[in-house]
């Protein structure tokens, strides 16, 4: 699979070319309304590579993680807080890919006890990632520097409890219990589960088990409904679909799977997990490791006890879209694709709805220089239709990995 190269780009010749056209791209400005800020350019030493998009509290900072970087070099949990009127970022946790995990693809969400709650695709007990929760030292701290306190949760085996949790975040229910997928493990092609409390601990219950004979590789984010059913979208999909929409449901004493929809972007493949809408309808996209067939921006709707899938948006060029789109109280889509846009470092886009279909917005095209290469993670919109994300490469870090330069970056872009 894909994924377990811990690659979140597609044909290397496509990006050869590219990297030619790097210096062009640094003088060639994009014709764009919005004002784009970099808000923190990554080091290496503070982390590298954000896959993931970013998590706010309620004070104005930022939580995410990077795959790689750090004090070890395993994956970083940051925080970036404003500061007069820049921003400061700090390193919560470096992982040091032993018992306590390494090689973060999934992002950080906050638990009712104020804690980070997270998953990391490798090492662990078994090598084969664990979830983790991260809290304040317990003890006296003189100084603001100071490293959060790490708790492991679980240690996959890949085994039957799953293994390699992939891209998604962790998300909880009211009763304070966790759910998120595995893109292996089980069958062999990845989990449904979920995390308990109990005794002072954590109790992992397998909910589904993916055979393969659909959809398989759930590597996305869950969503909750009211009535607790979980949502989400698989890596692949049968035949010459790009993965399927799932729900996994309480049924009796266990749960059940039942497919909503394939995802009929052909040849590629699904990151990113679905969202819902104030009416019910679900919004995703596909288009992640897509060699050359970038997806696009999808909607399902219910019909008849079914649902009807819809594609709102196609992308040209390389790889699409690697994470859930965002949406407003006003209804647009804002996401970002990445390895199309004008330089082929990819973009940010928003889509709006008008008079029965949508109008597409380039926000922002990345050069691959200072401004970032390659947005994988989802947007945030804050309440005044500020966006903000990363890029899992580019800026002006001295990290080198094959031909991508750069450690990534944080962005902000205003209206």
């Amino acid at each position: 699979m894909a994924r377990s190269q811990r690659s979140r780009l597609g044909s290397t010749t496509y990006r050869l070319l590219m990297t030619a056209l790097f210096m062009l791209a640094l003088f060639i400005p994009a014709a764009h309304a919005q004002t784009f800020t970099v808000l923190h350019t990554f080091t290496g030493g503070d982390g590298w590579s954000p896959v993931s998009g970013l998590t706010p509290d309620r004070a104005g900072n930022f939580y995410g993680t990077t795959d790689v970087g750090g004090a070890s070099n395993r994956g970083t949990v940051y925080r970036l807080s404003p500061a007069g009127s820049g921003w400061v970022l700090t390193t919560l946790y470096s992982f040091q890919c032993q018992d306590d995990g390494g090689f973060v693809f999934g992002g950080v969400v906050f638990g009712p006890d104020g804690s980070l709650y997270g998953t990391t695709y490798e090492c662990g007990q078994y090598d084969h990632g664990v979830a983790y929760r991260l809290r304040p030292s317990p003890t006296s701290c003189k100084s603001a520097l100071c490293p959060w306190e790490e708790t492991v949760m679980h240690s996959f085996t890949d085994g039957a409890d799953g293994g390699n949790p992939g891209d998604g975040n962790l998300v909880f229910d009211q009763a304070g219990n966790l759910y998120s997928a595995t893109a292996t493990g089980g069958y062999g092609e990845g989990v449904v589960y979920e995390l308990s409390p109990s005794d002072g601990g954590w109790k992992e219950t397998v909910l589904y088990d993916f055979n393969g004979n659909q959809g398989f590789n759930p590597n996305s984010s869950l969503i909750l409904d009211n009535a607790g059913n979980l949502y989400g979208a698989t890596f692949n999909g049968s035949g010459d679909y790009s993965g399927e929409v799932y729900e996994v449901s309480p049924f009796g004493s266990g749960w059940t799977e039942k497919v909503l929809s394939n995802i009929d972007f052909p040849d590629g493949a699904t990151c990113g997990g679905v969202v819902f809408d104030g009416q019910g309808n679900l919004f995703g996209t596909s288009g992640c490791d897509s060699l050359g067939k970038p997806g696009g921006v999808y909607e399902l709707t219910p019909s008849d006890g079914g649902w009807t899938f819809n594609a709102l948006y196609k992308f040209s060029g390389s790889d699409g879209p690697a994470d859930s789109p965002t949406l407003d109280a006003a209804g647009n889509i804002y996401g970002t694709s990445e390895g199309t846009g004008l330089y082929g470092y990819g973009e940010v886009f928003k889509l709006t709805p008008s008079n029965g279909g949508w109008i597409y917005t380039d926000l922002h095209d990345f050069t691959g220089g200072a401004d970032g290469a390659y947005p994988t993670g989802s947007v945030f919109v804050d309440a005044n239709g500020n966006l903000y994300g990363t890029t899992l490469y580019g800026g002006t870090g001295l990290c080198v990995i094959e031909q991508y330069t750069g450690c990534g970056v944080i962005w902000k872009i205003t209206p």
